[in-house]
């Protein structure tokens, strides 16, 4: 059976795994929309790749602008009365 020959050393590990770690995004542009795309995969925004649309996009309506809404009033709490505990009259 085999064994080791020699004992392997933290640096020797790190050195044989460097190259394990991940490498950052590196996005390609969209030829027709002009957006950043994963390489190799249709685009997000216009959903074509390689000069065909293979992916049908829904076309959102524009959005209109939120207009600044008053805050509502709050209606002011209402305190409930608080029930008395029944005074326990002593007989002497």
């Amino acid at each position: 059976m085999g064994l080791p020959g020699h004992h392997r050393t933290s640096s020797d590990k790190r050195k044989r795994s460097a190259h394990f770690g991940l490498k950052a995004f590196q996005p390609t542009v969209c030829p027709k929309c002009k957006k950043p795309v994963m390489p190799h995969r249709a685009c997000e925004f216009c959903g074509f790749y390689k000069g065909r649309e293979v992916v049908a996009i829904k076309v959102l309506k524009a959005l209109k602008p939120v207009e600044a809404k008053a805050p509502k009033a709050k209606k002011p709490a209402v305190k409930k009365a608080k029930k008395e505990a029944p005074v326990a009259e002593s007989k002497s």
